[in-house]
C-alpha cells in the first residue's frame, strides 16, 4: 500500500511539472485538459514593497515608587 501511494504522488508530480512552465517575470504558461489540450497565459499580480515615513504618537509613561502595604503569609508545619 505505501508504494502505491508513493507511485500515485510521483505521478502527479510529474503531471504538474509538465502543465505548467513559466515563460516571462510573473507569468505561466497552463495547460488545460480539454479534449486535446488548450493553452493559457496566467499573469500573477505583482506586489511593491518599501518604507515610508510617518509620524506617531507616543504616549509618556511616568512611573513612581509608593510605599504600600502587602500581606504576608507564614504556614507553621504541625509537629509530629
Amino acid at each position: 500500500m505505501p508504494r502505491l501511494g508513493l507511485a500515485v504522488g510521483v505521478a502527479v508530480l510529474v503531471i504538474a511539472g509538465t502543465a505548467c512552465r513559466k515563460t516571462a517575470e510573473g507569468e505561466y504558461e497552463v495547460q488545460k485538459p480539454v479534449v486535446g489540450t488548450t493553452t493559457d497565459t496566467v499573469h500573477t499580480p505583482t506586489v511593491e514593497t518599501g518604507t515610508a515615513r510617518d509620524t506617531v504618537n507616543v504616549p509618556k509613561v511616568h512611573t513612581e515608587k509608593k510605599e504600600v502595604t502587602v500581606p504576608t503569609v507564614k504556614v507553621k508545619k504541625p509537629k509530629q
